[in-house]
Formats: structure tokens, C-alpha cells, sequence
């Protein structure tokens, strides 16, 4: 099935899934010090809602999780603000010009950083959503155990220059945007929304920018320009666990 977008053409029929699927087994990724997802049947008593047990007609499964630390997740600025803001209010469109780019961190001291030179040397036009694939792009990105292991992470200049760029929907393959330990400074994430005081909002503040974490970019995906399906969970929650389609131009 072919769409026409502003006179370009996509095929419908041809999504490039770009997130990671969330699990109840080892191999599903983990960050932030949790344990692995929870998916069990829920249990009345000698009922238990599994087809296979023999007692019921229906799979009627409990899912327990967290988006932040379990997959690709979608998130607002009511991540870092002392307000509650919502991703389910905060995105309202869901079709966007993105470019894919790949990026190998810079080693800067004990960290693996992104820079805004690297940034700037490949963003040469502009575009509604920019992906970033980091280097290297082992396939166990989509089982790592990112807890402690002071994962690459976006610099503040960085993130300034993505957001001065008017790029509005920024995904990475990395459990965050920013330092593992940083001393709650969330640099990259405030940078990116343009968030000056988390208690006190300023006007400014990107309220319908987005922050997806945790994609995986597979080395057959080229670098280049796509349109990108961001799709979340109807979650009133600062983030939702998500799935970014890409499709060829």
C-alpha cells in the first residue's frame, strides 16, 4: 500500500520496526538497577488465567514493568519537572520527517561521549525527528544489562544544537541521554526541552518535544532520511513504552 507524504511516497506495506519488544525472560533489556519485566497469569484462588492450565478459555495475563528501564520508551519533559506532564497529552501528531544517522562516541576521560561536532557534521538539512545509531551496534543492545555499566551518553552542546536545530522527536539506542551517575544533573535531557528550572517552568520549554530511549537500528537499516511513525501507549504517565516505525522515502 503506497501513501504520498507533501509529494514524497512511502510503502505501507514495508515498516522498519526499530524498537526493542519487551519480555518476561533474560533476554529482555534491563537499565536502572530493576529486575526484568514481570508477564504471569493471573491466578482466582484454583483458577488461573492460562489456556494451557486446563481452567480457563482465556490467556488473561498481569503485566508488570517499568518503561524507563525495560525497552524503548517514549517520554515528555513531566520526566525531569516537578509538574506532571503526560506523553499520552504531550504527542499529538505521530508522522515525522526523521534522518537516521550513526554515530561512534568519543572517547572523553572514563566516558564514551556524543558531541555536538559529531552532531552538527551530520545534520546538514532540516528535519522534524533525528535517530541515532551508536557505534559499535552489537545485536545484544537488545538484551543488554545497562545497570552500572556507565553506558555513551549525549553531550549538553549536544543536545543544544539538536534542539536550536528545531529537531522536535530525538531517538538513541541507549538506555538515556544522559550520564549514568550524573548527580541528578540531567544535562542533555533539561538542554534538550529547554527546561531551566524543573519546579518553575519557563514559557519557552518544549512541552511537545519527545525522548525515545532503548531503539534498536539494525546494520541492513542505511542512514538517511525516513518518515517515522512514532507510536506510544495511551499512558498518562511521563513515558510510554513505544514503537518507532520507520519507512523508506
Amino acid at each position: 500500500m503506497l501513501a504520498k507524504i507533501n509529494n514524497f511516497e512511502i510503502d505501507l506495506s514495508k515498516p522498519i520496526d526499530i524498537s526493542i519488544p519487551l519480555t518476561n525472560t533474560d533476554e529482555n533489556p534491563i537499565a536502572w538497577y530493576i529486575e526484568k519485566p514481570s508477564i504471569e497469569p493471573v491466578i482466582f484462588g484454583d483458577w488461573i488465567g492460562k489456556v494451557s492450565e486446563g481452567k480457563s478459555s482465556t490467556n488473561f495475563n498481569n503485566i508488570f514493568f517499568n518503561p524507563h528501564g525495560h525497552g524503548t520508551h517514549t517520554e515528555c519533559l513531566g520526566h525531569i519537572t516537578n509538574d506532571f506532564y503526560s506523553i499520552n497529552q504531550s504527542l499529538k501528531q505521530f508522522f515525522f520527517f526523521a534522518k537516521l544517522i550513526t554515530v561512534e562516541p568519543e572517547k572523553i576521560g572514563e566516558d564514551f561521549v556524543i558531541t555536538k561536532e559529531q552532531i552538527a557534521s551530520l545534520i546538514t538539512e532540516k528535519t522534524e525527528a533525528l535517530i541515532i545509531r551508536t557505534l559499535p551496534n552489537q545485536l545484544e543492545k537488545k538484551s543488554r544489562k545497562y545497570s552500572n555499566t556507565n553506558p555513551p551518553y549525549l553531550s549538553e552542546d549536544a543536545a543544544i544544537f539538536i534542539r536550536e536545530s528545531e529537531i522536535q522527536h530525538l531517538l538513541i539506542d541507549l538506555p538515556s541521554v544522559d550520564k549514568e551517575h550524573d548527580e541528578g544533573k540531567l544535562l542533555a535531557h533539561k538542554a534538550f526541552w529547554n527546561v531551566k528550572d524543573t519546579h518553575n517552568l519557563n514559557p519557552d520549554a518544549r512541552f511537545s518535544a519527545t525522548i525515545t530511549e532503548m531503539i534498536y537500528v539494525s546494520d541492513e537499516i542505511e542512514d538517511g532520511d525516513y518518515i517515522l511513525n512514532l507510536q506510544i501507549a495511551s499512558f498518562e504517565n511521563d513515558a510510554s513504552p513505544s514503537k518507532p516505525i520507520l519507512y523508506k522515502i
